[in-house]
């Protein structure tokens, strides 16, 4: 596997919207007074206090990992996306690049009332390796700002 640096949030953006990408990936962000983003981050405070929070690896932060070694994402949306799926998998992707084996995940939708659970499969390398040079446009070159 190949090391690739994005942040969970710019995988996400990646699936729902390339313009918010593009905003967030030139530090450019309106979110901070979104009543979604809001909420979200209630419930993150909120939910499943238990556990250590905000694990920070390199420029990905994972909710929690739980006593078994499970990543956790925890997601406010009434639905499960695509877009969550593979954030998570990215979270996995790193971990395991730092050598640690048989890792596994799991979204957990508070409002919902509902987990998914994500493995990493072999294919899914593929896909991240079609994902990264198609959104090369959306990712600043950090050496060359202006």
């Amino acid at each position: 596997m190949q090391k690739m640096e994005y942040t969970g949030t710019q995988i996400n953006y990646y699936f729902v919207c390339h313009r918010k990408l593009w905003l967030f990936s030139k530090d450019i962000r309106f979110e901070n007074e979104n009543e979604y983003v809001q909420l979200g981050r209630l419930i993150d405070e909120h939910s499943y206090r238990r556990n250590k929070k905000q694990i920070e690896i390199g420029k990905i932060r994972i909710d929690f990992i739980d006593k078994k070694g499970v990543i956790h994402e925890v997601k406010k949306s009434n639905r499960i996306d695509k877009a969550h799926i593979y954030q998570l998998k990215y979270y996995i992707r790193t971990v395991m690049n730092m050598g640690v084996e048989n890792i596994s995940g799991q979204i957990d939708y508070p409002k919902l009332k509902k987990t998914e659970t994500v493995e990493w499969k072999d294919e899914d390398e593929m896909g991240f390796e079609a994902i990264f040079p198609a959104s090369k446009k959306f990712w600043p070159c950090r050496h060359r700002r202006r």
